[in-house]
């Protein structure tokens, strides 16, 4: 199968004068090409760079740059590409962040790099585009059809008519089927696979193959192993909790009755926290090891 030719740049190339006009809000701004974005340190494939003239404005560099969630790095990288571009081409810069997904936890959506050192000031501003928050209708008209395969993720987009409006638009699109298949991706995000591979035939190697899947790869991996941290700790909690109440009844046993029997110290640990405080309560009540035996409850088998 033959890899999928997705990227950014592919997207933007759909209607690039579209494009530039809507990142820039620039009625009369003209996408004259497309850029190499790619610089002597820095190699991206999710950034494009776009040459644009506007009467109004004169010649500019929209830099366009897509982020899956917001990072706090971003702002650094930013003000990094915008001073590279415009060193290479000696055009004046117009950066743009296009975040796909909403932010986890507190994770800030800033608009501009700032810093100091030794009462010298850098700063660098930019657009920022939260496709959250942009209403999917735009993605249907002509001159943004690049928003298309990104349309489940817009606001109100989640829904299974938008899929098909969409999957449908692209089948008129040069190598249709890679786009059809972006859309999908995305759509498995917000719908599930189950509804998204009844709608369409959704093939997702040569994808992942693409630069914009292993970016999806790499935002799962990622998120995966945040979820695998927490699972791990959480675990880590429980177990702690669970040893404490052990060795906190064992102790009890040892005080009210002597020696524990083997029978005890092998099924304490196998219980859980919630098990172990019941019998501390009726480690209370009992007038014998045998009583408190025969409280213990049937382990099931491993």
């Amino acid at each position: 199968m033959a890899q999928a030719d997705i990227s950014s740049k592919r997207l933007i190339a759909l209607a690039p004068d579209g494009w530039v006009k809507w990142v820039t809000k620039t009625p009369d701004m003209v996408a004259q090409t497309l850029l190499d974005s790619e610089f002597q340190w820095i190699s991206r494939d999710t950034d494009t760079l776009i040459k644009a003239y506007s009467p109004t404005t004169g010649e500019i560099l929209a830099l366009n740059e897509f982020q899956f969630r917001p990072h706090p790095r971003m702002p650094r990288r930013i003000r990094a590409y915008a001073g590279l571009a415009e060193e290479k081409y000696n055009i004046r810069v117009y950066p743009v962040l296009i975040n796909i997904f909403p932010p986890e936890g507190n994770t800030p959506i800033l608009d501009h790099y700032e810093s100091e050192v030794l009462g010298l000031k850098a700063r660098q501003d930019y657009r920022v585009i939260n496709l959250w928050e942009t209403d999917v209708e735009i993605a249907f008209e002509p001159n943004l059809r690049g928003l298309l395969p990104l349309a489940p993720v817009m606001k109100g987009g989640a829904s299974e008519t938008i899929l098909r409006r969409a999957s449908l638009r692209l089948e008129d699109e040069e190598r249709a089927e890679d786009l059809q298949r972006l859309l999908g991706i995305f759509a498995t995000f917000v719908l599930g696979t189950n509804l998204v591979e009844q709608v369409m035939d959704l093939e997702r190697q040569a994808l992942l193959e693409s630069p914009w899947g292993q970016a999806i790869l790499e935002q799962g991996a990622e998120r995966g192993e945040q979820r695998g941290l927490e699972k791990g700790r959480e675990e880590g909690e429980q177990r702690g909790r669970e040893q404490e109440a052990v060795r906190i009844l064992h102790r009890q046993l040892r005080l009210r009755f002597g020696e524990v029997p083997e029978l005890v110290e092998t099924t304490l640990p196998r219980l859980n926290v919630e098990q172990l405080e019941e019998l501390s309560d009726r480690l209370i009540e009992v007038n014998s090891l045998d009583e408190f035996i025969a409280a213990l409850p049937p382990l099931t088998e491993e």
